[in-house]
């Protein structure tokens, strides 16, 4: 039963997304939320999470939690592969749902859970918490304000040196579906979409690689199981869509590049251009080429903003399906770009053929 006072919240899955981001983020609003039950499938692990942090009820399996608890709302907290199933149990069980990013393993799966969210009249809503820093909501108060005109062209880069994670199941591609691109490379994506107004793609092409991650090398994220290393290290790509614009992607856990890490939008307009990460505003005014740049931006954690939004989305009962729309169109392209780079063909979103 959906409750207008304090929210009741759930925890599927006890990993560290789970500890160090959706339950402190939570527990920083008790006036608004709940945390009332956690489950893992180690349930020793849900136990010593729950007790550590105040969680009354701990399960090793997330249906039971869902029958005999209740609850308005669920984090989902476990490895792509198990998304989809963790999602439609929680939103049949009249909850809405926070599910980490990627949206799922497939198109398919995220068109799914779009619809059963739709249908059960539930917000869901997807991890991308880079949408709630702040150089992202300045760039798109500039964007809304007509800054920076027709956005024709976006860059996309997430892009680490030696940053293949050394825990988790990351490399894993039965359980992520992908390496860079579906883990960092989507983060960028929805940024760029999300200040492009999430235009609808036409033609999707893509190129993987796998050169370094299956080698024993230095690890800046620890050491990696490059034995059983199975994603791609790298992945590129560029996209068209309807609307006449463009984007091109990189992605990478490795790559021999002087930057540590690179995680940046560029964007092209007709009347601006930006840079995100830092937030820099490139414009021809009266007669000079001049760069913007903000002296000043509020210090916030997107990682709470983002839950933050959710809780208050969930108390107001907002439910906005464009949020669950957008999952499935992002999850459409991250396909196509996997697709593109298997055939060595440039894929046709909307025939979904060659």
């Amino acid at each position: 039963m959906y409750r207008m006072e304090k929210l009741r919240v759930g925890i599927i899955g006890a990993g560290g997304i789970a500890t160090d981001v959706h339950i402190p983020a939570y527990q920083k609003v008790p006036e608004n939320v709940e945390i009332v039950a956690i489950s893992d499938v180690v349930y020793e692990k849900a136990k010593a999470v729950a007790e550590e942090k105040g969680i009354t009820h701990a399960f090793d399996d997330y249906e039971k939690m869902l029958k005999e608890v209740e609850l308005d709302a669920i984090s989902i907290c476990v490895p792509n592969k198990f998304h989809k199933a963790a999602t439609i149990a929680a939103l049949q069980a009249g909850c809405h749902v926070l599910c980490e990013k990627p949206p799922a393993m497939n198109q398919e799966e995220a068109k799914e859970m779009e619809d059963i969210a739709v249908a059960q009249g539930k917000l869901l809503m997807y991890g991308f918490h880079y949408r709630f820093t702040q150089e992202v909501q300045t760039a798109r108060r500039f964007i809304d304000g007509g800054e920076l005109g027709n956005i024709y062209n976006a860059r996309v880069q997430a892009i680490r040196r030696r940053g293949i994670p050394g825990w988790g199941v990351f490399t894993n591609k039965e359980l992520q579906g992908g390496g860079p691109l579906i883990d960092i490379g989507v983060h960028m994506l929805d940024t760029a979409l999300y200040l492009m107004g999430y235009p609808e793609p036409d033609v999707v092409l893509g190129k993987t690689h796998q050169q370094l991650g299956t080698q024993k090398g230095v690890g800046l994220l620890g050491e990696w199981d490059f034995e059983n290393f199975t994603v791609e290290d790298m992945a590129v790509g560029m996209i068209t869509f309807k609307n006449g614009a463009s984007l091109v992607l990189e992605s990478a856990f490795a790559a021999n590049v002087k930057e540590r890490e690179v995680m940046q939008v560029s964007l092209l307009g007709n009347k601006g251009g930006a840079d995100i990460f830092p937030l820099h505003i490139y414009q021809e005014k009266h007669g000079a080429l001049v760069d913007l740049s903000p002296q000043y931006l509020p210090q916030t954690n997107a990682h709470q903003d983002e839950i933050h939004a959710f809780v208050a989305d969930c108390i107001k009962n907002n439910v906005t399906p464009r949020l669950a729309e957008q999952g499935t169109r992002i999850q459409r392209i991250i396909d196509a770009l996997y697709r593109s780079a298997e055939t060595g063909k440039a894929i046709h979103i909307d025939e979904g053929r060659d």
